[in-house]
């Protein structure tokens, strides 16, 4: 077990939920929803995330607020509190912190989620990484309170599937041996990328277990998905990963704003400028490797005032359509009865993660 790389894959539990019963401890026995409520009012809106209580009701994230309060109905005390991102962040902040001071490499992927090189501190033991790694978790506990889960293998995909194994406040170790026994019983949903199109095309090959998965060969993958995508796959089942972990910072969000040619309140001149914003902000943004969840516009009218909206995504995305799509309805919506007349826009994208080790498949599943 030692000689080989080694890396840590740490995940929050259920984080938002999570900070919510640090914040008011007797939320721990109830079934607890952070909700991002959309700008429509009412119910309308989708779970940001669930507690594991939550979860025994069926509710689960991206889920719509209504669904989940009926799915609820029986459970008395259940609580569903609005998004506050600005707590999370800094809880977030505080933890990683603490995290990257355990790595030779550490790489932020999003508010609760980073990967960890250690193979130099552990000297490629898996022994001393799992150590480490529980070294990792009582300090995280002590600085924020917040239980986290964490896998420990030899690349970052294995790594992924290990922290997600023993969930909550789960240690998982995969070493180079143990590999193909800890992957082929898994469900191919199990392989970090795959989702429920993918699964769904799969199954219909037969295939429902990473076990069957690697009865297919490349070229039969690489047919119904594509070269890229189809190599991501068949890898993916033998627990191949080349990604590195690689040196990366936490960044918050990207932003635009420019002044329209003149003042406005009309629809298809503002969104002719909203156009290049978005293409701009897409571009910087696949450029660092980010993918992003919250979507928001932002006007300064003519008296110097300003108004926003903003949307979370049902899941991160890199798609510049997408993000125009989102924009577009922000627009359309925060110029309903606008009285005062528009004098810059912009747009600002965050809740940001990072693309690598996912584009190559997450384009297609």
């Amino acid at each position: 077990m030692k000689g080989s790389r080694v890396v840590l894959h740490v995940d929050f539990d259920y984080f938002f939920a999570q900070c919510e019963e640090i914040r008011n401890p007797e939320l721990r026995t109830k079934p607890v929803c952070v909700c991002v409520y959309s700008d429509r009012g009412g119910d309308s809106g989708a779970i940001a995330t669930a507690n594991y209580v939550a979860r025994k009701y069926g509710v689960r994230s991206g889920m719509s607020i209504r669904t989940a309060k009926k799915r609820l109905e029986d459970a008395k005390d259940s609580e569903l509190i609005p998004v506050d991102l600005a707590y999370y962040t800094q809880i977030s902040e505080d933890a990683m912190d603490v995290i990257k001071e355990f790595a030779d490499v550490f790489e932020y992927v999003g508010r609760d989620e980073a990967y960890l090189d250690v193979t130099e501190r552990v000297g490629g033991d898996y022994v001393r990484a799992a150590r480490l790694a529980q070294q990792l978790k009582n300090a995280v506990k002590i600085k924020t309170r917040i239980g986290l889960s964490v896998g420990i293998s030899q690349n970052r995909m294995l790594a992924k599937i290990a922290s997600d194994f023993r969930k909550p406040d789960g240690l998982t170790t995969v070493t180079p041996e143990e590999t193909d026994e800890f992957l082929e019983p898994m469900h191919i949903r199990s392989i970090p990328g795959i989702g429920g199109k993918g699964e769904r095309r799969l199954v219909r090959m037969g295939i429902k277990t990473v076990r069957d998965l690697k009865e297919f060969d490349m070229f039969a993958l690489a047919k119904e998905f594509g070269r890229k995508s189809g190599t991501y796959i068949y890898n993916a089942a033998r627990g191949i990963d080349e990604e590195q972990v690689k040196e990366r910072e936490p960044r918050m969000q990207y932003s635009r704003i420019v002044t329209l040619s003149s003042d406005s309140t009309d629809f298809e001149f503002i969104r002719g400028t909203l156009e290049g914003i978005c293409q701009d902000i897409h571009d910087t943004a696949l450029e660092n490797g980010h993918m992003f969840k919250s979507v928001g516009i932002q006007f300064v009218q003519s008296d110097l005032s300003t108004k926003s909206r903003s949307r979370m995504l049902k899941s991160p995305t890199i798609s510049a359509l997408e993000l125009k799509k989102t924009a577009e309805q922000l627009l359309r919506e925060a110029l309903k009865d606008q009285k005062i007349m528009v004098r810059r826009v912009g747009i600002r994208v965050t809740d940001l993660s990072s693309t690598s080790g996912q584009s190559s498949i997450t384009s297609f599943f």
